[in-house]
């Protein structure tokens, strides 16, 4: 019989994976070399590293990923030991956008005449130009790995200095000619607008967050955003007390969100077994009516709110006072996450076609 190790928090992992083997479902963060000895897949979210010392005295030939990023993968290892590996990019990018845009409704409800920079033009930030760029909305890239001319408002770094809003969309990266680790340091800090708002939805360590705790000690009027975290889960309790919104690392979990990443790592495993991916059947979705909101501020935050989020986050870690207390509230929030639906689930009575841009029903 196969044995398939998979992360407790992907959504359909048993329904999919049980018809092609045994499936133990165990805490991401808390597997281990001795869960894999016997084990032949293993499936992850973002918090378990894959490494050597994770799969060496094991027979895993297969790992999936059901996350856009790779970093917590040692993919060079997988290749050299000859393990299967995929992943499921853009899964969950309709998401991080939403997040994107709540946070921008509660923290800079004027957005729609502000300047966006976006640093990462991947499937995450790629699909957040579209959007603002559908809406009218001026945005500034900062991609160096995009060809010139290849997205409006592609452009050097320093450009992100005069922007009004900044999103991070990019994974970390060290020994490369673009170095994306800390790449938000105390100096690029200072030179951010005072008044600015700067959201974190991509990986924590692209800030520095002991610098960022420093600059916003000192009394900076910058606005922050942070949905991840350096160190993660033990994240630095004064930066969360000094930040404008804090959520635990679940800007992409949405409910489609985790089921696509799940759908698309199991497509790729039946690949691997020579097999056809599936379609995914049609869901009989029953979806819900915000009726007619008066603004897409109103339509976006009736669909997500990140201030319940923020508002649980800071409940759950309230009184705490040690790092291990910390990390584990900060899991318990991810594995309790209440059901969220994207845009498209919900629809707007409105002939307004900004809506339609955003992904609502109309």
């Amino acid at each position: 019989m196969v044995k398939i190790v998979a992360d407790q928090n992907m959504p359909l992992a048993q329904q999919l994976f049980a018809p092609y083997g045994q499936v133990s479902l165990l805490p991401g963060r808390e597997i281990t070399a001795a869960d894999l000895v016997d084990a032949d897949i293993l499936l992850v979210r973002s918090v378990t590293q894959v490494n050597r010392q994770l799969l060496e005295h094991s027979k895993v030939a297969f790992v999936g990923s059901a996350t856009i990023g790779t970093d917590h993968i040692d993919t060079a290892y997988l290749q050299s030991a000859g393990i299967g590996f995929a992943h499921a990019p853009g899964c969950n990018a309709e998401a991080v956008v939403q997040y994107d845009l709540s946070v921008m409704c509660r923290l800079m409800p004027d957005w729609q005449t502000k300047t966006v920079g976006i640093v990462g033009c991947g499937n995450v930030g790629g699909r957040l130009h579209q959007r603002l760029s559908d809406l009218g909305v001026n945005c500034r890239v900062y991609d160096p790995f995009l060809k010139a001319g290849s997205a409006a408002g592609l452009g050097s770094f320093e450009q992100l200095y005069g922007c009004d809003i900044i999103c991070l969309h990019t994974p970390i990266t060290r020994d490369t000619e673009f170095p994306t680790y800390h790449l938000f340091d105390l100096e690029v800090l200072s030179k951010l607008r005072p008044d600015a708002l700067l959201i974190n939805a991509g990986r924590g360590a692209v800030v520095d967050n002991k610098a960022l705790l420093a600059f916003l000690q000192a009394g900076s009027r910058l606005q922050v955003a942070l949905d991840v975290w350096e160190p993660e889960p033990q994240l630095n309790l004064n930066l969360l007390a000094l930040v404008s919104l804090a959520t635990p690392h679940i800007a992409g979990y949405s409910l489609e969100g985790k089921t696509n990443g799940t759908q698309m790592v199991f497509d790729a495993f039946l690949h691997a077994q020579g097999k056809s991916p599936l379609q995914k059947p049609e869901a009989d979705i029953n979806y819900q009516t915000l009726g007619n909101p008066s603004s897409l501020e109103e339509a976006i935050l009736l669909s997500y709110d990140v201030a319940e989020d923020d508002q649980r986050m800071r409940a759950a870690l309230a009184g705490i006072d040690n790092a291990e207390a910390v990390g584990i509230a900060f899991d318990q929030l991810r594995k309790a996450y209440p059901v969220r639906r994207e845009f498209s689930f919900y629809s707007v009575l409105s002939a307004n076609k900004n809506f339609a841009r955003l992904g609502f029903r109309v």
